[in-house]
């Protein structure tokens, strides 16, 4: 809940809520203001490790659903012991899930690697799924992000 309430002893509360007299910057990167929301999803120093580790939980989990609700074969019964396959399909090869594979297209795009791609055989379309754990601040920019990076490959 202290979290949720932005009251952990940080050292932005500690600056601008108590009023005390230190430095508000992050005692890990030395760049951003320390806060929780720069803590748990945008340090550059912590993203490095934990955040990449998050990451590829969310999406093995997500992996696991799309295996689970296209009749895939799964190795295992819960998601959190799931080890995404790079190619795996459903019952009657009618879809194709596509783990952390490069898309070959006929011209170099720098942006051609998403996390998951979805390709319904029946219907013809691909389904292009990557993930981004950020803050609820930066939600939005992420999502313009990513529909921007991605968007010759959509094309």
């Amino acid at each position: 809940m202290a979290a949720q309430d932005q009251v952990l002893q940080t050292k932005y509360y500690a600056t601008k809520i108590l009023n005390t007299d230190t430095d508000s910057k992050c005692r890990i990167c030395q760049q951003f203001d320390e806060t929780i929301d720069h803590v748990t999803s945008a340090c550059p120093i912590l993203a490095k490790e934990r955040c990449i580790k998050r990451h590829d939980r969310v999406c093995a989990q997500l992996h696991f659903n799309i295996c689970k609700g296209t009749g895939g074969q799964l190795d295992k019964k819960h998601w959190y012991e799931h080890v995404p396959k790079s190619v795996a399909t459903s019952q009657g090869g009618k879809v194709i899930i596509l783990w952390n594979l490069q898309v070959q297209t006929d011209r170099i795009i720098p942006t051609n690697k998403p996390d998951i791609i979805i390709r319904d055989n029946e219907k013809g379309t691909c389904m292009l799924i990557d993930v981004a754990i950020s803050g609820y601040r930066n939600v939005i920019k992420k999502i313009a992000e990513k529909i921007l990076i991605y968007q010759d490959l959509t094309i």
